[in-house]
């Protein structure tokens, strides 16, 4: 059973996750299983690849345009990209198109599937992330990792003095611990919305509080006048929400590149 959603820093994902825009566009990735998992693979241009690894953790709609759109703009920054679909096939949008659908899947249990795939990722990320460096690292090669909504927790939980991550970040997370943000070892960014029902005001001033306290490397990005999923499923006709977007996406890119290069 998950812990009572007050005991977290970042509250788990729920309704406030299903609002939002798709995006349009072609994709160039490929899909294959690695470690039981459906595994986006996208690679940067000929000759501008870095030599780089970066691991991609989507929110609850898993594999659509707008994820797999972000992590082709990931390996146009050179990185070689892997994506997981821990859902395997089980997105949030096949039982609510949004807050408001009780039609699609009326018996749908949110806190259910929730546990359901968090308990996949849990087992799944570590073993994942291993493989693929075993398989396609070179000696090298360095790890980074960003994660969205539901899969900031894997972020954090792969950048312990232990793991071979370099570096993370995160957008607008969900379900975030205290003893997560004690454990990091690290480097984070963390990009973040004004107005974030999962992750508000006083909730990430605690956070960065303890990274403070903590002496971590962190950065903390805040963007006025967006809410959760703004770096994944903004409005692209809104000006201000298509540059917020793309600023979140241009730092942790940015990021990524100075704590890689060190």
């Amino acid at each position: 059973m998950a812990p009572p959603v007050d005991s977290y820093l970042a509250i788990p994902p729920g309704e406030h996750c299903l609002s939002g825009n798709l995006h349009t566009g072609e994709t160039r990735g490929k899909v294959e299983t690695i470690e039981e998992a459906p595994t986006y693979i996208t690679s940067p241009h000929p000759g501008r690849g870095n030599g780089n690894i970066l691991f991609y953790y989507p929110d609850v709609h898993g594999f659509y345009n707008n994820a797999m759109l972000l992590m082709d703009a990931f390996a146009d920054a050179g990185y070689t990209v892997f994506g997981i679909d821990y859902f395997r096939d089980d997105p949030v949008w096949k039982h609510r198109k949004d807050k408001d659908d009780k039609t699609t899947d009326p018996d749908f249990d949110h806190a259910a599937w929730r546990d359901k795939h968090s308990s996949f990722a849990r087992a799944t990320v570590p073993k994942w992330t291993k493989a693929i460096a075993a398989t396609y690292g070179k000696e090298t090669t360095k790890y980074c990792c960003v994660g969205y909504c539901f899969g900031a927790p894997y972020v954090l939980d792969c950048l312990t003095a232990n793991g071979f991550i370099t570096a993370g970040a995160f957008a607008h997370p969900g379900a975030l611990t205290d003893e997560q943000f004690h454990n990091l070892a690290k480097p984070l960014l963390l990009s973040c919305a004004e107005n974030d029902d999962a992750f508000p005001p006083e909730k990430w001033q605690k956070a960065v509080g303890m990274l403070k306290e903590g002496g971590k490397k962190y950065q903390l990005q805040l963007f006025q006048g967006v809410s959760h999923g703004f770096a994944v499923r903004c409005n692209l006709d809104d000006s201000y929400e298509r540059y917020v977007k793309e600023q979140s996406y241009r730092g942790i890119a940015e990021w990524f590149n100075f704590w890689l290069s060190q």
